[in-house]
C-alpha cells in the first residue's frame, strides 16, 4: 500500500464515483460521465505560510467529504484508482 502525504496546503482527496444513470434511467457510458467534484479527504498536508509570511491553518480534516473546483489540482494513481491532489484554496465546500 502506498502512503501519500501532501506537502504545504495540498489535499489529497479520492474523488467520489459519478453517476452512472440519469433521474430519467438513462444508462451513462463511461465516456459520457462528467468528472466528479465531490470527494473524501484522505491526507492533508501541514499548512503554508502567505506571501506576508503568516501560517495559514488547514480548515479540512482528513475524512470529510467536500466538493472541489472541476479545473484545478492534479490527478494521480493511487493503487490503481484515480485521485486528486488540490490546494486547499480549491475546495470549495465540507459537504455534510
Amino acid at each position: 500500500m502506498t502512503k501519500i502525504t501532501p506537502l504545504f496546503d495540498n489535499v489529497l482527496i479520492k474523488p467520489l464515483e459519478a453517476e452512472e444513470k440519469l433521474p430519467s434511467g438513462i444508462l451513462l457510458p463511461d465516456s459520457a460521465k462528467e468528472k466528479p467534484q465531490m470527494g473524501e479527504i484522505m491526507a492533508i498536508g501541514p499548512g503554508s505560510t502567505n506571501e506576508k509570511g503568516n501560517e495559514v491553518k488547514m480548515v479540512v480534516k482528513v475524512g470529510d467529504k467536500v466538493m472541489y473546483k472541476k479545473w484545478g489540482g492534479n490527478e494521480i494513481k493511487v493503487n490503481g484508482q484515480e485521485w486528486m491532489i488540490v490546494e486547499q484554496k480549491d475546495i470549495l465546500a465540507i459537504v455534510k
